[in-house]
């Protein structure tokens, strides 16, 4: 049997985005028959997305907003996307400077127009990442990895 595939895309500078990032892929990665996909939002692409089975994005907050990184990664593929990834489930986690709603609106905006189909909600850290932060994260990658598995989603 195929492995599912579940693919996480985000941005980090290599700060706080990134722990929460490795938090998810090593949640992500607890699931059998999942194969996971972790790639950096400007190194992400089309086929990456048309792959998956499944999404994971995180972006920090800038400026109120989702990761330049990561608006990038959709405007490259939005329009190629369309018809190719309906209600494809997809997940969010946000480190924010700010409340993180700004960042979360932004993405949950754009995933509306491909459609993507939220399947979570929203892990947003506010402040120092603190180790229930962690866990938070490891829950969503393992938690939507075996909801493939399972075929919830």
């Amino acid at each position: 049997m195929e492995p599912h595939r579940l693919l996480i895309v985000f941005h980090s500078q290599g700060g706080s985005a990134q722990r929460l990032a490795d938090a998810v892929l090593r949640g992500a990665r607890r699931a059998d028959g999942v194969e996971v996909r972790g790639l950096r939002a400007l190194d992400a692409s089309l086929d990456d997305l048309l792959w998956a089975q499944a999404v994971i994005f995180g972006t920090p907050e800038n400026f109120g907003y989702m990761s330049g990184a990561l608006k990038d990664f959709f405007d490259r593929t939005f329009y190629p996307a369309q018809g190719k990834v309906a209600q494809l489930p997809y997940a969010l986690f946000v480190k924010a400077g700010n409340d993180g709603t700004g960042a979360v609106t932004s993405v949950e905006r754009i995933a509306r127009g491909y459609p993507l189909k939220r399947i979570a909600e929203p892990v947003v850290v506010r402040g120092e990442v603190g180790e229930q932060d962690v866990l938070r994260c490891e829950e969503l990658g393992e938690t939507v990895a075996a909801g493939l598995t399972l075929g919830i989603f």
